[in-house]
């Protein structure tokens, strides 16, 4: 199943893909509103397949008309994993991390597919990063990694545009990572039993302007979606509808020579076949 959030003339909505870009769908003020994803992820176990059938029988939705919102617009907690592969810990002068490397990113950074990524007035150094995102459904804490799949209600893909030089102000990266309209999120959120188990074996690619800058396999995370599921809970209690972005391989801007920075008029897409294509353009402050 694959379904998005949405806004229209008469509110938010949550629709199911029926077809090649086709979605029928429902906004609140229906009374057959199934509810929202975050809602849907956070009841029983028969939630999203009761949601589909009724979305599937709904309204087609003319998405030139309605615009994309992120699948979750306000989710409790964006857990971010940094040097999460290999080559680009080693791209960024660090040693293969023992531990996850975690950062936190906060929802008024997040944008969806389409809408346009700000580059600050104050810094020219807007960096891509293209990652695979699990998204939590059923909640909990100390999840042991045998289980902790069971935990993953499904995936989408995510551009952690990074302003740098505020990253590296301090040896805390979040305020180079939480600038409003920076992370992009989206488009769809395909649930886990449409993709192999833990999202194994997928190619993430990044383009910008139509040029490959990233291109990995998800199976050369260094940690990979059950250990963090596992891993992250023995601090935390993970919630429906929690994300956990699970880090971009090799190939940034900062590493280059010269780096390439993203500036306004780029397009920068990430794709992972069977995610789709995430594509944001860049625009100024």
């Amino acid at each position: 199943m694959r379904f998005i959030s949405f806004r229209a003339a008469a509110g938010e909505g949550v629709a199911i893909r029926v077809g090649d870009r086709m979605y029928r769908g429902l906004t609140a003020r229906s009374a057959s509103f199934p509810g929202t994803l975050k809602q849907l992820l956070a009841s029983d176990e028969g939630a999203l397949q009761r949601a589909a059938a009724i979305l599937s029988e709904s309204p087609l939705i003319d998405l030139r008309e309605a615009r994309l919102l992120p699948p979750l617009p306000a989710p409790d907690k964006i857990i971010c994993i940094g040097l999460n592969y290999a080559d680009h810990s080693a791209e960024s002068g660090f040693e293969p991390p023992k531990y996850p490397t975690v950062f936190a990113r906060y929802a008024t950074s997040l944008i969806a597919h389409e809408a346009p990524i700000v580059r600050p007035g104050g810094s020219e150094q807007l960096d891509y990063e293209g990652e695979l995102v699990a998204i939590i459904g059923k909640g909990g804490r100390h999840i042991e990694k045998a289980r902790a799949l069971e935990h993953v209600a499904g995936y989408s893909l995510f551009n952690d545009a990074s302003i740098r030089d505020y990253q590296f102000k301090s040896p805390q990266w979040t305020m180079g990572k939480t600038f409003d309209d920076t992370g992009a999120f989206g488009p769809e959120f395909v649930t886990a039993d449409e993709l192999p188990a833990g999202a194994a074996g997928m190619r993430l690619t990044t383009r910008l302007n139509g040029t490959i800058v990233q291109d990995a396999s998800t199976d050369d995370l260094i940690f990979d979606v059950a250990t963090l599921v596992s891993t992250l809970s023995e601090v935390m209690t993970l919630a429906p509808g929690d994300l956990i972005v699970t880090g971009t391989p090799s190939g940034v801007g900062l590493a280059r020579k010269p780096p390439l920075w993203m500036k306004p008029g780029d397009v920068c897409e990430v794709e992972i076949p069977g995610l789709g294509v995430l594509r944001n353009a860049v625009i100024g402050a």
